[in-house]
């Protein structure tokens, strides 16, 4: 009898990572690949701690990952590896035990990347799932499971995908990360915020960090790469990284909060060197492609991924291009954030992203970023108070993605959003000034893995800010993740929530559901179960200044 797909990529992840690959029977057969004549090398302490992921299929092949790290946390970002190259083996698989084994190769692993490989592979079928591992000396690897998109000119009946972000690791216990894989989707988001920069003691949650970061504030390469070594190390992160591709975007703090193009948060005379090494680290530790390879300060990371004719996703990057944040950020009554020249995203993809409306015969357009993109006025009164780093800075650029979408006939527009640690469900309007006006389009925002701590859940609709913005339509202050699943009558989304993160093994529920309809722009609730104490409960009257402190109260 077969193991079950969970078996072996939850359970057996966690053995594998203890460093039970490197038993006898545990390496790939000696006929697996030729070693190359090299001269004899040290034996290596078991080196797959960060486990392996894959990412960015498309219809013939995907990234398959891993880094080499014996020693994960140390201080030179290096891994505990030593100063050379080394060969690492992988194969690829039609089942889970490997018995009908596809592709199968060896691929050097260098210092200077950190000993990370990236294995780009083409040629495969379309829409087929894959297994997938590596070896290293005797040492194998946990096994990850992965898949192509469909044929492009097919449209599948299904696709199930979810995303998330805001993953602060001293905030709480990666729990959401192990519930979303046992959910076994078959495309996983990631809209940013993956790692943070803080020190230890610089950024709390309410009530307190149950853990802590290593090392100093993220400045250097060495830095970045131990931080996100760190957040490797997490079982739960692993597990959610082997049950399926995942398609990643940055958003402010895999570098520092809240930067903006070339503009730091506060004056830095060295943060382009900054810059520069958080974007190498963060390409050695993610399964991108060779095309957003760094080139110093740049990176290309907007891209799209095809599901067929059934999806298209846009991934957007809106930091490395944005115009800095309209009168000095924060939440602001501000006339500069309505003028025309002003881009979240910059002339360039602005025109790629529109130019995609118009190419796209997808069923789901979605657009995977970073900040909100609806309004959200905090005032009641006749100001409109919004956040500078969110679309709401970048009134004139939002407008015109908006308009693009329509002037193109997008079928079913979406946006899918990170950033604000809170769940959050939205319809977009071309005049949020005007309730009355038709809806073209919605917004589905996932709440955090950890970041801000547990949280606190609430009756639907009890969040002040609904009163007077009418489009938005839930929020929910409990740390979760977002699944869906896309058909080609309905897309539906499924917010779950976890009550705590202080500690671990928290269960996951289905806190709301909504439904967006074929061609019928908008929102629709079909399922609402809050805690028995919130169900009669009135307006929160605190939740609104909660929010904005939950968004700009960081050091």
């Amino acid at each position: 009898m077969s193991l079950s797909r969970r078996t072996i990529l939850l359970s057996g992840l966690a053995a594998s990572a203890a460093g039970a690959a490197g038993v006898a029977g545990g390496a790939l057969p000696a006929s697996a690949a030729p070693v190359p004549s090299r001269p004899p090398a040290r034996v290596l302490a078991y080196p797959f701690t960060l486990g392996v992921a894959s990412g960015d299929p498309d219809h013939e092949g995907f990234v398959l990952w891993t880094r080499l790290a014996p020693q994960p946390l140390a201080e030179d970002g290096l891994g505990g590896m030593p100063d050379r190259m080394v060969p690492v083996f992988w194969e690829l698989a039609a089942d889970e035990r490997f018995r009908h084994v596809v592709r199968r190769g060896v691929v050097d692993a260098h210092a200077a990347s950190a000993h990370s490989v990236h294995v780009e592979l083409t040629g495969l079928l379309p829409g087929r799932e894959y297994f997938y591992r590596f070896r290293v000396q005797r040492h194998l690897s946990p096994v990850g499971r992965t898949r192509t998109a469909p044929a492009p000119w097919s449209l599948p009946a299904t696709l199930a995908m979810a995303f998330a972000s805001c993953s602060q690791y001293e905030h709480g216990y990666f729990t959401a990360y192990r519930r979303l894989a046992e959910t076994e989707p078959e495309l996983v988001l990631h809209l940013g915020d993956y790692q943070y920069e803080y020190a230890r003691d610089t950024y709390n949650a309410p009530g307190g960090n149950p853990r802590d970061h290593e090392g100093p504030e993220t400045r250097t390469l060495a830095n970045y790469r131990q931080r996100h070594a760190q957040y490797k190390t997490d079982p739960d992160l692993q597990a959610a990284h082997a049950v399926a591709p995942w398609a990643v975007v940055f958003d402010d703090h895999e570098v520092e909060n809240n930067w903006a193009d070339d503009v730091p948060e506060a004056p830095d005379p060295d943060f382009p060197a900054r810059r520069a090494a958080a974007f190498r680290a963060y390409y050695e530790n993610m399964p991108l492609r060779r095309t957003s390879l760094p080139r110093g300060v740049d990176m290309q990371l907007y891209r799209r991924l095809r599901w067929g004719r059934l999806a298209t996703f846009h991934l957007l990057d809106t930091r490395q291009y944005r115009d800095d944040q309209a009168c000095g950020d924060g939440y602001q009554s501000c006339p500069e954030a309505a003028e025309p020249s002003r881009s979240i995203l910059g002339q360039r993809q602005e025109a790629w992203l529109l130019d995609g409306f118009r190419r796209s015969s997808a069923r789901w357009d979605l657009l995977a970023q970073q900040v909100f993109f609806a309004q959200r006025d905090r005032d009641s009164g006749p100001l409109t108070v919004t956040s500078m780093d969110a679309w709401d800075g970048y009134l004139a650029s939002r407008d015109r993605i908006t308009r693009g979408w329509l002037a193109a006939g997008v079928r079913n527009p979406v946006v899918l959003t990170g950033d604000v640690h809170a769940h959050w469900a939205s319809d977009l309007k071309l005049d949020y000034a005007d309730p009355t006006s038709r809806t073209v389009g919605s917004e589905l925002v996932c709440s955090s893995i950890t970041s801000g701590g547990d949280g606190a859940d609430s009756a639907t609709g009890t969040h002040p800010w609904l009163a007077w913005n009418p489009h938005l339509r839930f929020h929910n202050n409990l740390r979760g993740y977002v699944r869906t699943t896309l058909t080609r009558e309905q897309l539906t989304a499924d917010f779950d929530v976890l009550p705590f993160v202080s500690s671990p093994g928290a269960p996951a529920r289905t806190r709301a559901r909504f439904v967006v309809e074929d061609r019928v722009p908008g929102l629709h609730l079909t399922r609402d179960d809050p805690p028995a104490a919130a169900r009669s409960a009135g307006a929160d009257v605190d939740a609104g200044q909660r929010t904005v402190e939950s968004e700009t109260s960081r050091p």
